[in-house]
């Protein structure tokens, strides 16, 4: 019971006691099991406002069981490609984590230009030779075939820096998606609404491709590939 129904139920009893002192004074042919039926009256009165004010805040303010509590959760949608590799499925789901890419061309191109640099295999060193960061000695090495000599130290840096396998894919993902001439056209990425020959642009301004190959037929593939879910 409540600290406001309790006051109640006292100031009610308090007065009963009051009237029947005063019923005795003004009244003394009255019996006393009138006076005290009386009495028995207010008080029994006064407890069952005080049960219903407490089942009434019980059925408005608190739930009854736990289950009935209404759980909301934000729930976010994001692209998945269901047919690709584990290897894709990883870089595709890191895309989405890491940066605010939303539109499905824009991952779809991504996607299709790393098709087509490593078919997403990490160790791989130009040429096709699977061999570690270190065994790479000419060409392009990884997801993404590092090439220029700043940006291929510039993996092997950021490896010993976070404690990393740079041969590895977790490794290089991290390192793709930080790298700087990658941030730089971020923005472009990070824009939807648009077709794979707009995101084809600023793919070649972040890997400078030499031979184009089929990456934009990989990226209408992959296009066709991701769903929303």
């Amino acid at each position: 019971m409540g600290a406001v129904q309790c006051s109640f139920l006292m100031t009610r009893l308090l007065g009963g006691i009051v009237l029947l002192f005063l019923g005795r004074l003004s009244y003394p042919l009255i019996s006393d099991a009138t006076l005290i039926q009386f009495g028995k009256s207010l008080y029994e009165g006064g407890k069952n406002f005080v049960e219903e004010v407490k089942e009434s805040n019980n059925s408005t303010s608190t739930p009854k069981t736990l289950s009935e509590k209404v759980s909301i959760t934000s729930v976010k949608s994001i692209w998945k490609c269901p047919e690709c590799t584990s290897e894709e499925k990883y870089v595709l789901e890191q895309l989405q984590q890491k940066t605010n890419i939303k539109d499905r061309n824009s991952l779809a191109t991504i996607m299709g230009n790393i098709q087509q640099e490593s078919k997403f295999i990490p160790n791989i060193c130009e040429g096709g030779a699977r061999v570690p960061y270190d065994r790479c000695h000419r060409g392009g090495y990884g997801i993404i075939q590092w090439t220029t000599e700043n940006r291929y130290r510039g993996l092997g840096n950021f490896a010993n820096r976070y404690n990393c396998d740079p041969s590895a894919l977790d490794c290089q993902t991290r390192y793709m998606i930080s790298e700087s001439v990658f941030v730089k056209t971020l923005p472009s990425f990070e824009k939807s609404g648009y077709s794979v020959s707009y995101y084809m642009k600023p793919a070649y301004r972040w890997l400078g491709w030499g031979i184009k190959g089929k990456r934009e037929i990989y990226s209408h593939q992959y296009t066709n590939k991701l769903v929303l879910s």
